[in-house]
């Protein structure tokens, strides 16, 4: 330690760049915009820097706080769909040989090659009416039928001849489906990290002293595993909160959540005060989500260290 404190010039060097960077691309446009949520709008691009609450009063009308309530429900769920699927893949990752872990992670991975915008018009194409599902159970309903008529059970046929396509885009679910398709890989990470430093001689001897596989999976495994669990809840249930894209694109009318909103403030309405003024709501409610989970894990490690 005494040795880097004698050449502070080096932390200087070392450390400057990254912080500018930090400071003119992030926490200056932070600030200007965090100004302008205490502005009015004056004619049709101009702001004037009022320090009105406004703003403010207005994100709490009910049509508003409404819509932040979907989209708080929306992001537990999408949270806690991709924690459920994630874990047993991770876990599958983690036990699985040596050579076939980079394969496997090569997987997760892949979708981040793509761009985004066009992975979800992909998903548009999975599940429009004549979208790839449907088709699929067309073919497997048409199979099914056909297979009755063969068998002298035609009058069986699964609810008449004709198959009905499934109305999954422009909905709830369509957007639900973009963002577990869109976060997943997010939690499957973070979890596989956690895993991998599993003390696994310690699910031997859950197994050994007479612990079934479930008893082990929920008293050792997940335990073990908290930090991994923390922290992909934390990349997922974030960006989900702040995503626009999928609810724009997968949904209809009434799956618009509060990014959607922001952006229509910022782009079509032209009113920057008051997207600014949501825009710091949201970022109010993560931080505060943040700060509370740091309370609590603070508060459960005094506990255990008494």
């Amino acid at each position: 330690m005494d040795s880097w404190r004698r050449s502070p010039l080096f932390f200087w060097i070392i450390g400057l760049p990254p912080v500018g960077w930090l400071a003119i691309f992030f926490l200056l446009p932070l600030s200007l915009i965090w100004l302008i949520s205490f502005g009015e709008k004056q004619g049709i691009v101009d702001v004037a820097l009022t320090w009105t609450l406004d703003n403010y009063a207005r994100a709490m009308e009910s049509i508003y706080l409404e819509i932040l309530l979907k989209s708080i429900v929306m992001a537990v769920a999408i949270t806690v769909i991709c924690l459920v699927v994630a874990f047993p893949v991770a876990l599958l990752i983690s036990f699985a040989p040596r050579r076939v872990k980079p394969w496997l992670l090569l997987l997760i991975v892949l979708p981040f090659w793509t761009n985004l915008l066009i992975r979800t018009y992909a998903l548009i194409a999975v599940l429009r009416v004549r979208g790839y599902i449907n088709f699929s159970l067309e073919w497997l309903w048409t199979q099914a039928n056909a297979a009755l008529s063969f068998a002298g059970l035609g009058q069986y046929q699964l609810l008449g001849a004709r198959f009905e396509p499934l109305e999954l885009l422009y909905n709830n679910f369509a957007v639900a489906f973009g963002l577990v398709y869109v976060f997943l890989p997010f939690m499957v990470l973070p979890l596989y990290a956690a895993l991998e430093r599993l003390d696994r001689s310690m699910i031997e001897a859950s197994l050994d002293l007479g612990a079934g596989q479930v008893r082990t999976f929920f008293s050792v495994v997940v335990p073990m595993a908290a930090s991994g669990i923390v922290s992909g809840v934390i990349i997922t249930f974030i960006p989900a909160l702040g995503s626009f894209l999928q609810p724009e694109l997968l949904g209809g009318t009434d799956s618009q959540l509060i990014a959607n909103v922001i952006e229509r403030q910022f782009k079509s309405a032209n009113d920057w005060p008051f997207g600014a003024a949501l825009s710091f709501i949201l970022m109010y409610l993560t931080f505060f989500a943040l700060a509370l989970r740091s309370l609590l894990a603070k508060g459960k490690s005094a506990m255990e260290a008494a």
